[in-house]
């Protein structure tokens, strides 16, 4: 009897527990052990960080360009400036500054300026040399009538100026250019005029003695110079260059010239 006392006792005090706690419950005072989500933690950061990625990639290619950009500018601007001092050096050293006026032997008057613009091909010489003057000439002509072989190149004008005016008038000029290229045109004048011609190019011009008949023969610079279209000394070539080597020569600077 005791015994179902006691039973019945324990069993009304845990009612009244089980309600307690049921109203707190309700009430929201007890809430249950909150779980870990890690599967949808994982699943956001596993969308997130890929997204994050691309654009931090983004701003370093952006940022990564932009100083390209500026670097490139800057090496810009310093091979123009560059550039620029180098033609302003060439222009001062270059042959060929001066501004000759001389007679063609046609008789017209011709000066530097008639030449601006274009490729010459220049010999100094004299009609009275006996071979090294005939031999310079004949190569002269077959590297232009190659050079004109090839349609894709400018004309190279052929040009001889004469280092003895004594002598070489234009008469003795006008028979002496018949035996080389069409196009060459030859180039006379007064003693001081020829000379200063020469001294443009640093020409070396010496008259040795007469003979009996009063004959002579001139030492002189035994050259081929390539004037640019500025007007300019850009190459010379002397007699240990054969035809091809200089033609392949003036090939090369008439593709890759740049204009001072």
């Amino acid at each position: 009897m005791l015994t179902a006392r006691c039973i019945v006792g324990d069993l009304h005090r845990g009612g009244r527990t089980l309600g307690l706690l049921s109203g707190r419950q309700q009430a929201g005072l007890l809430r249950p052990p909150s779980l870990p989500h890690l599967g949808c933690g994982r699943q956001m950061a596993s969308v997130g960080s890929p997204v994050k990625l691309r654009t931090r990639m983004g701003v370093t290619a952006l940022v990564g360009a932009g100083l390209f950009a500026c670097w490139w500018w800057v090496d810009s601007e310093k091979q123009q400036e560059l550039q620029r001092k180098r033609v302003s050096q060439l222009k001062r050293v270059a042959l060929g500054q001066g501004d000759f006026s001389l007679v063609d032997h046609q008789g017209q008057r011709r000066t530097k300026e008639d030449f601006l613009g274009g490729w010459v091909l220049l010999y100094f010489g004299f009609t009275h040399c006996p071979d090294i003057c005939p031999d310079e000439l004949d190569k002269l002509s077959a590297v232009v009538a190659a050079l004109d072989r090839d349609a894709s190149l400018p004309p190279v004008q052929p040009l001889f100026i004469t280092v003895d005016p004594e002598r070489d008038d234009v008469p003795a000029l006008a028979r002496y250019v018949k035996d080389f290229h069409p196009r060459l045109i030859g180039l006379t004048g007064t003693s001081e005029e020829v000379k200063r011609a020469g001294r443009d190019y640093r020409v070396y011009a010496s008259a040795g003695p007469k003979d009996e008949d009063g004959d002579y023969i001139v030492d002189h610079s035994i050259l081929i110079y390539l004037i640019s279209p500025d007007g300019l000394f850009l190459d010379y070539y002397n007699r240990m260059k054969n035809q091809d080597q200089i033609t392949q020569s003036v090939r090369n600077h008439l593709q890759n010239y740049a204009k001072l």
